[in-house]
């Protein structure tokens, strides 16, 4: 039953929710719809994962975008790097002003299973003063991963999605970040990563919410499908499962594993809390105990002004500044409401806009009601 009843108080306004409030209800709307999941969507295999790539390069063709050489010496030192190798000599004790070059990272992800020959995305981002890559081309730049090795080749035409203007007077507009930018297919790659993927008896399947409940169901639809004794739960993350040896039956059976669906355990009760916009989100399965909680606001307001005294023409005075203060206390009207034991996230949510609580004074709320001990979640500030 709900702790605020429209019927129990005639004549009184119906509440109106606020905008937060039916987010919260569409929340727990969607949590009353739950049904079952595929396998793919809860849970990754172990050893099928991509690798993080990253360079160092060149942006030429920018039109006097580029960096400031005279504040980045490593940009000139880049080209005459680059210059050399084609046979070119830059004279000592000179000071090239090439604004049309930036220098820049490169960095990509990829994939698992790519093969030499196959293209990714790549993402070009200045590291020096260059005000924008609009234009640029990156000439050709090795993709190292973690280890050191080469594993693609990045070159081409920089897309940008923002612009930035100057005028003579110094003011200037930007839209977006063009120092930023992707290059579509930018990269071919080189080299293949090496994977465990065929070279185990067994596949471990990867929750992405630990949970021991999730891996019990995982485990027991498995051994439900292809016989007792094949899957394995090894924590709240891993489950282990015997796979065929020959890798055209393992990727079959790994797409049996997949589509294959369960139904996930109910997430924790918990409230988050996002202190930087005051967003509060709060899961299905949040309850409170019976407690009773009063909002209201104190305002204080102080008012500071000079006054000034000016002595009589023909007297022998000074004129003087008096301050003055001007102090007012403005105390809003406290409600009051109840919260009766175990009342769910409808029923707080319908509370709490009864009074017409801001997300702010929700906030508060609720960290008053972890301290008594009457909400029944975890609360997590981000």
């Amino acid at each position: 039953m709900s702790p605020v009843n429209d019927d129990r108080r005639p004549g009184r306004p119906r509440p109106r929710r606020a905008p937060f409030a039916l987010a919260l209800l569409c929340l727990l709307a969607a949590a009353g719809t739950a049904r079952a999941e595929r396998v793919e969507d809860l849970a990754s295999v172990a050893g099928v994962r991509s690798n993080q790539l990253v360079g160092y390069g060149l942006v030429v063709g920018l039109d006097g975008t580029g960096d400031q050489t005279t504040q980045t010496p490593f940009t000139i030192q880049s080209i005459e790097n680059m210059l050399a190798k084609f046979g070119v000599t830059v004279p000592p004790n000179t000071n090239p002003m090439l604004q049309n070059v930036a220098a820049v990272t490169v960095h990509a992800s990829l994939p698992p299973f790519a093969k030499p020959g196959q293209t990714i995305d790549v993402t070009v981002s200045s590291i020096g003063n260059a005000k924008s890559l609009r234009g640029g081309s990156l000439v050709m730049t090795p993709l190292r991963g973690a280890d050191g090795q080469v594993y693609a080749m990045a070159q081409g035409s920089i897309l940008i999605s923002g612009f930035g203007v100057e005028g003579k007077d110094g003011s200037s507009i930007t839209v977006n970040i063009p120092s930023s930018g992707r290059i579509p297919n930018g990269a071919t790659v080189e080299r293949a990563v090496p994977n465990s993927f065929d070279s185990s008896p067994y596949v471990t399947l990867n929750l992405n919410t630990p949970d021991f409940t999730t891996a019990t169901r995982l485990t027991d639809a498995i051994n439900k499908l292809l016989g007792t004794g094949t899957a394995e739960a090894l924590d709240a993350v891993s489950v282990r499962v015997r796979a065929p040896i020959d890798s055209s039956q393992r990727i079959a059976y790994v797409s049996t594993l997949e589509r294959l669906e369960i139904d996930p355990a109910t997430p924790p009760a918990r409230v988050i809390i996002n202190s930087r916009t005051g967003t509060v989100v709060i899961s299905s399965e949040v309850h409170v105990m019976a407690a009773a909680v009063a909002s209201g606001s104190l305002t204080v307001t102080i008012t500071e002004r000079s006054d000034v005294s000016q002595p009589n023409a023909f007297s022998n005075g000074t004129t003087t500044v008096t301050p003055r203060s001007t102090l007012d206390v403005k105390q809003e009207q406290a409600h009051m409401f109840e919260f009766p034991a175990g009342v769910n996230l409808d029923e707080i949510v319908r509370a709490v806009n009864s009074v017409g609580a801001a997300p702010g004074d929700l906030v508060a709320i609720l960290e008053a009601l972890k301290e008594a001990g009457a909400l029944r979640a975890q609360l997590i500030v981000i």
